[in-house]
This record gives C-alpha cells, structure tokens and sequence, in this order.
C-alpha cells in the first residue's frame, strides 16, 4: 500500500482557512512536526495563533476529514497546540519585552464597568490558558484591589517589583503600594511617572497577554501608556446609551491618532433578563455600540448583560468568569475573549509571509 506523500497531506491540509486571518493554516505556519508512517498513520501538531481560538475543535475536525480522504491514509493524530505571537517587533526592550500581546481597555467616561470588563477579559484568556496578566493603570482610581479580592503588598526581588497572583493572572496595581484607600493627589508628571514605573519596574515574566486598565477619559495616564508602551491595540468600553457612546467615540478617535489599533467596541450594560419574567429588556437603549463600531469602521466586539451577578462577584473580588463560568455573563465574557484574541492573531500575522507549499 502506498502512502501519501508530505506535499500531498500538505495540500490536502491547505484547504482549511483561518476564517479570522484569511489564509490558509499551510501558508500561516500552523502545521508542525510533520510525520507519516510506513503504515499510513499521520502525525502532526496544529499550532493555534491563541489558546482563546474559538474554532479549535472544528480545526481539528477538518483536519481529520481533509486526510482521511486522502489514498493510503489509515489514521490521523492531530496535537492541537497554541503560540501567542508578538503583534510587533519590540523597539524598546526596557518596556514589558517578555510580554507578546498588550491589550489596553479604556472608555470615555467613568461608570461603564469598564474595570470589570478588564478583570473578566483577562480572567477569561488565563481560563483559556494562556499567561495573562492585568495592569491596573487607574492612579487616582485603582479597582483591580477590590474586583479580585487582592489586597496584599507585593515583594521586591532585585530590584523589582514582583506582581501579585489570582485566577490565573499576575496583578499589580498602584492600590496595591499604595492602599487602594488611598487618595492620590497627583498632578499630571507624577501619574506618568508612576505607570512607567508599574510597567518598567514590575518583574512580569513572559507572558502571553498584558491587558492594561485605563483610567476613563484622554488624560496623561492613556497618553502615557499608548506612548510608552507599544500596545497591540485597544478595546473601547461603552453603554448602549448615546451620551455614553459620543464620549466614547472621542477616546476611540485619540488613540488612533496616537496611531494604537482599535481592536473594536464592547456594549456593557446591553441587555437585562427579568428574572421573573425571563424576558429580555434593553434599559438603556439597544445596538448603539454596534451601529458606532459601523460608523467608525471597527469591529463590534460583542455585548455584557446588566447582570446582577456580573455585580455581585465583582463586589466580592470575584470574576465571574471563574465564579459563575456557566452563567449569561461569563459566556459573553469569554465571547468578548475570543473576539479580542482573534483581532490579536490579525495583527500578528499582518505581516507573516506566506508559505507556498505548491
């Protein structure tokens, strides 16, 4: 029995495209160790662009459709795996050089939710597995303390800071040197200072997503960051409400002048289930970020239900994503996950040659 050669099982795999970066698995790099066996066994390893890959298991499937087709194939062994990339090549390694993917999360005004969108985002992509971190940059107004129930103060090694662990995720915020109860009276230098100081002095490792809590607004704390730190781009936070999305539109029009990448707009707050009823209702308004994210030309990331729990486990420094993972608000959180890892992949592979297996 003849068996299959390396070009055939290479073509064959070629027909499964990556719906999020339009290419071919072949020519993106994704197929690794390649073998095949005397005996028409194939082997080989799948390499993901992020653990948060929505289509995992249907990869997989169509790998095993598309060979088993093949003449003198009897088996297929298919290792499903995942690299995070790094958006860019580093152009200053003193900033986070060992962080692959920074993923700023900003609103234009306070009382969006948009810290416990952070949490449960970075929380969500550490339940993916993959090495997540959060960097609360809000001085004035750290919440990282109080949504994850941390409140130790982190040690120092060498020189520096050592961030504190929860869920999956390493922290650091200024409530954590500081005292989240702390007022911080700052003039507009210092708070600069201190978020280099939280990026350049804290010891973070390797990691494959750094997501950054900003302060609401266009201040000196969201000018620092997207100017120091080169973010793989950034996910604007609203409520369905049109006051709330104007403002919105402003912080979303500055960093692309800082030229950061929207990664695309979050609706919180977007719909509430009567529990006695169980119907759905849209409180304050329905589809205004979408129809914004249209407008603009960037993607619609997905809506957050107005959910008590999302509330409740926020209080008590608990994502939902790990308290409730089978609840209405940690489905869309993990939604909102996959849509944030996948704009991610697309920066990465922006510029990946292609791979002609022909």
């Amino acid at each position: 029995m003849s068996v299959p050669s390396r070009e055939q099982v290479l073509h064959a795999l070629a027909t499964i495209v990556d719906p999020d970066l339009g290419r071919d698995v072949v020519s993106l790099g994704m197929i690794k160790d390649l073998r095949i066996s005397d005996a028409g066994q194939v082997a080989f390893t799948f390499e993901l662009t992020t653990p948060a890959c929505p289509v995992r298991e249907r990869f997989q499937t169509m790998a095993r459709e598309a060979l088993m087709q093949l003449e003198g194939v009897t088996g297929v062994d298919v290792r499903m795996t995942a690299n995070v990339r790094s958006a860019f090549p580093r152009q200053r390694e003193d900033v986070l050089p060992d962080v692959r993917q920074t993923i700023a999360v900003a609103s234009g005004k306070g009382g969006v939710g948009k810290s416990t969108v952070a949490v449960n985002l970075a929380a969500a992509l550490a339940g993916t597995g993959a090495r997540a971190g959060l960097l609360d940059a809000d001085i004035y107004g750290p919440s990282v303390p109080t949504l994850t129930g941390v409140r130790e103060e982190p040690g120092v090694v060498e020189g520096k800071v050592m961030p504190l662990e929860a869920y999956g995720l390493k922290l650091m915020s200024m409530g954590f040197l500081a005292g989240a109860d702390k007022a911080m009276v700052w003039r507009g230098p210092m708070v600069s200072r201190a978020i280099e100081q939280l990026m350049t002095d804290v010891r973070w490792g390797e990691l494959d997503y750094l997501v950054i809590d900003l302060p609401p607004g266009t201040g000196d704390a969201s000018l620092t960051v997207a100017q120091q730190v080169p973010l793989t781009g950034v996910v604007i936070v609203a409520t369905p409400q049109d006051l709330a999305l104007d403002i919105a539109v402003k912080a979303l029009q500055m960093f692309r002048k800082l030229n950061v990448t929207p990664l695309g707009l979050v609706e919180n707050m977007s719909w509430f289930v009567c529990p006695n009823c169980g119907h759905e209702h849209h409180i304050f308004g329905h589809g205004g970020a979408e129809r914004a994210a249209q407008r603009l030309g960037v993607p619609f990331l997905g809506g957050i239900p107005l959910d008590e729990e999302i509330r409740a486990e926020a209080d008590a420094g608990v994502p939902i994503v790990v308290s409730r993972p089978d609840s209405p608000g940690a489905r869309a959180f993990r939604d909102l996950a996959s849509q944030v890892a996948a704009r991610t992949s697309i920066q990465s592979f922006r510029r990946l040659p292609v791979i002609n297996v022909r």
